[in-house]
């Protein structure tokens, strides 16, 4: 189902906080994919950053937990009933292997998302929750999660980057989608 991007019309108008739905619709399936590649370009940003820590320990925690995070949700749904015993912290990788084990687990996402149809999105996953329990989500909602959990610990990572003295790069959404108009 497509849903409206809208925009407010320019300040001059008679109703400044009129909002007008525009012609271009985007599909939640181009959402999510934009939402992957989005995350994937930040993170990679946040990885450069990391090579210059003299302490990375921290970080490769973090990263390592997005990259199982990934694997356990695309695991957890595509093998449902099956209760797998994956964990969301380890394997803790080595530096060296962030990159291409990142590189993995989020191809996986994206070819994984690029075989569903549209409304395939908006289905039930049922999966086996933390408790051991029957859970259910709709794939575009855990899609979300994992890049909205993705925005969580790379701040984390900022964060324990900045602490070290190395100043890290801009990775906000808007800065790669603004343009400069004067």
């Amino acid at each position: 189902m497509p849903f409206p991007i809208v925009k407010f019309l320019p300040s001059d108008s008679a109703n400044p906080s009129k909002i007008i739905k525009s012609e271009m619709l985007m599909e939640m399936k181009q959402y999510l994919l934009d939402t992957f590649k989005f995350n994937d370009q930040a993170n990679k940003k946040v990885l450069a950053k990391m090579q210059a820590l003299p302490e990375k320990d921290n970080c490769i925690k973090f990263f390592s937990h997005l990259i199982n995070s990934q694997n356990k949700w695309l695991a957890r749904i595509i093998r449902y009933p099956e209760n797998l015993q994956m964990s969301w912290w380890e394997p803790v990788y080595a530096f060296e292997q962030l990159e291409e084990e990142w590189n993995k687990s989020l191809q996986m996402w994206i070819e994984f998302l690029e075989r569903k149809a549209e409304q395939e999105l908006f289905a039930e996953m049922p999966f086996i929750g933390f408790d051991g329990s029957h859970w259910s989500a709709k794939l575009k909602d855990i899609a979300l999660q994992l890049n909205y959990h993705s925005i969580h610990h790379r701040a984390q990572m900022q964060m324990l980057i900045r602490q070290q003295g190395v100043e890290p790069d801009f990775v906000d959404y808007i800065g790669t989608v603004y343009k400069k108009i004067s």
